[in-house]
């Protein structure tokens, strides 16, 4: 009766969710096409803005699926039914990604709410399933209901407004659903979820995302066989490969994935994690811009990276005790990060050395991570 419950057993990552993962990689692609439109030096404010929302709106649809299929998927026909008519209604969405959003803001946001009344049906499914004698389940199950409900009214009083004011508030809608999420934290916890699962989910989705930072930067290899050519392809490639080997230490080496955690938490963290790296994809195109001015072009770069690092390390809650950051850890990498930033303003106009510096910030905090951490395993086993 209640299969669509995890009780203990190990939930494999199913491949029908790795076709829907990379609907989202497609979108977010689509989505870094906004910050190509550049004006006075740098990305044009209004498609910056349009940038963060819709990424921030793409990853809360994801996060909002990966929950539920962790907590109550039980790969079953209905359930696969459902991914697959939300991944075709996400190319709707996607289609209204572009700088001219304007003309497909009732297209994008008819598509957003339909997307989460099906996902609101599917959790209406399992409630009916979980019966009298499930409680606690059926009061979680409520509250996602709830958070969905409220997000779908405020997308369908959007397009009227919209209309009436030529002001967007569907982004609310978004906004809201992180905060009753964060809020609800607790409320979250009535169901437990595979931990296990949900750090490979998420680990698969970053996987793809640095394939979509590959497939960026070999627009470096462009321009004939040079040292210019050369050297700009061989740091951009580092960028992403220090930064691919920082996130898959700490996913194997430093998160207890057999913890018991609910996951809400480490979900969002990746969310920020996600956006930090699609604005490090476009910070490396622009490395190659003579369009943007120097200055954005170091500041988006410097902030990026230090951005991803930030909410790398915050990952540090979920874990293996004896793998914890000290005081001293975080000290020194803040400290890292300042010399960075300013050394990066200090050549800020020479971007042989500036994307140089870049390089070796990130295999420093690497670098130390490693030792680090391979120093705390030595002195626990000792």
């Amino acid at each position: 009766m209640f299969d669509f419950l995890n009780n203990g057993g190990e939930k494999k990552v199913e491949y029908i969710e790795l076709i829907y993962d990379l609907i989202f990689v497609y979108i977010i692609g689509r989505n870094n096409t906004l910050l190509q439109t550049i004006e006075n030096g740098f990305v044009a404010p209004s498609a910056f803005l349009t940038y963060i929302l819709t990424a921030l709106i793409i990853l809360q649809i994801w996060y909002s699926t990966v929950i539920f299929i962790n907590k109550y998927g039980a790969n079953g026909l209905q359930e696969n039914l459902a991914i697959f008519i939300n991944m075709y209604l996400l190319y709707y969405m996607a289609d209204g990604v572009r700088t001219d959003w304007q003309d497909y803001f009732y297209r994008f946001n008819i598509a957003w709410a339909l997307i989460l009344a099906n996902q609101a049906v599917q959790y209406l499914i399992k409630y009916k399933k979980a019966g009298a004698f499930m409680p606690w389940v059926k009061a979680q199950i409520k509250r996602s209901i709830f958070v969905l409900l409220v997000q779908i009214a405020v997308i369908l009083i959007s397009l009227p407004l919209y209309r009436l004011t030529g002001i967007p508030f569907s982004p609310l809608a978004m906004v809201l659903g992180i905060i009753l999420v964060s809020v609800g934290s607790r409320a979250n916890e009535l169901v437990a979820g595979d931990f296990a699962h949900l750090t490979e989910r998420v680990m698969l989705y970053v996987v793809f995302t640095f394939g979509e930072m590959i497939i960026a930067i070999a627009e470096y290899f462009e321009g004939g066989f040079g040292f210019s050519t050369i050297y700009y392809s061989l740091c951009a490639f580092l960028i992403v490969a220090g930064l691919f080997l920082s996130y898959g230490f700490v996913y194997d080496n430093v998160i207890n994935r057999e913890m018991q955690a609910e996951g809400t938490g480490y979900m969002l963290l990746h969310i920020f994690m996600i956006t930090a790296l699609n604005n490090i994809t476009a910070a490396l195109e622009y490395m190659r811009t003579e369009e943007v001015a120097a200055i954005p072009k170091n500041v988006f770069i410097v902030a990026s990276i230090i951005t991803y690092f930030i909410f790398l390390f915050l990952t540090e809650k979920y874990a293996i005790v004896r793998c914890q950051g000290s005081k001293k850890f975080f000290a020194v990498i803040i400290a890292m990060s300042i010399l960075f930033a300013a050394f990066e303003m200090l050549f800020f106009r020479n971007p042989l050395i500036s994307i140089a510096l870049t390089v070796v910030y990130i295999y420093s905090v690497f670098l130390y991570l490693y030792f680090n951490v391979k120093k705390v395993k030595k002195e626990a086993e000792e």
